[in-house]
């Protein structure tokens, strides 16, 4: 990518890697365009800009990526500040618990809705400037769940994998139009994703479900891991802006000597040996 300041649009901001990464990225000189579904959760972005004296480099719009009007607005409005979108990065997302049967539909729609709907309706939008200026990346944020499945987490690693199957044919269709797209694949950080911002399946608290007490074990199980775990989303954040500015970036940025390991184990151990070890992780005393 060019040296002069680049134009990024970032969705999901209100917290988080979006929050930190726009932060950076602002602080680093370049015009950075955070987006928010909800405009009254804008506290802690303000707060991040202002500490790094960034407030200047930085304009924020309310976009809810589930709707094709509301991105459309906050798209037109950074194109007509500032002329064009060269990075787009598709943080919006949510991670949603729940063993499959205490699932409902609704459940498994909102997942998808935004963690990949809401990926192609910003992608969709912003692409075709992108591609008349044969310039720009597009930089998904997904997860290292999207490598392996665990229990409680079939919509979520699932919405993962589906991103990281668009983005593997999207990299190759956009390659002739010198539009790169990246991965960045992190895996768990103390963000509001487990604490504020986290969501259960309909049933999921439900005594009278047959897998209730397997999903408190679970919830207690990523509650302490979390808790215990001395991993600064900054490191994310940092490997988020290496992305958006690097001249040639990596497809695949998998972030931590954990993550890793466990894409490391997906890949060599037999399915039935690392699904044994998981449950015996999540469910054994």
């Amino acid at each position: 990518m060019p040296n002069k300041p680049l134009v990024i649009l970032i969705t999901g901001c209100s917290s988080g890697f979006g929050l930190l990464a726009a932060a950076r990225l602002a602080a680093d000189g370049h015009r950075v365009h955070a987006t928010l579904r909800d405009m009254a959760k804008r506290n802690d972005l303000d707060a991040e800009l202002e500490r790094r004296n960034a407030q200047q480099n930085a304009c924020v719009h309310p976009m809810d990526v589930t709707d094709p009007v509301s991105v459309k607005k906050a798209v037109q409005e950074t194109i007509a500040r500032d002329g064009a979108i060269d990075v787009l990065i598709n943080n919006a997302g949510f991670g949603l618990g729940g063993f499959f049967e205490d699932l409902s539909d609704e459940d498994w729609r909102r997942q998808y809705d935004t963690n990949f709907f809401g990926v192609l309706n910003v992608t969709r939008e912003v692409l075709p400037g992108m591609r008349l200026r044969r310039k720009g990346r597009i930089i998904n944020i997904s997860s290292v769940s999207a490598f392996s499945g665990s229990p409680t987490m079939g919509a979520y690693a699932s919405s993962k994998w589906a991103l990281e199957g668009f983005s593997e044919c999207l990299y190759m269709e956009l390659k002739p139009f010198n539009i790169d797209v990246v991965l960045v694949e992190p895996g768990s950080y103390r963000t509001k994703i487990f604490t504020d911002n986290a969501r259960y399946a309909k049933d999921f608290n439900n005594p009278q479900s047959p897998y209730f007490g397997m999903s408190q074990r679970v919830k207690e199980f990523v509650a302490g891991h979390v808790r215990q775990s001395r991993r600064d989303p900054e490191e994310v954040a940092a490997v988020i802006a290496r992305a958006a500015t690097a001249s040639r970036p990596r497809f695949r940025n998998i972030i931590g000597i954990p993550s890793k390991l466990r894409c490391w184990a997906v890949r060599h151990l037999p399915f039935e040996g690392y699904a044994a070890i998981v449950q015996k992780i999540l469910f054994s005393g």
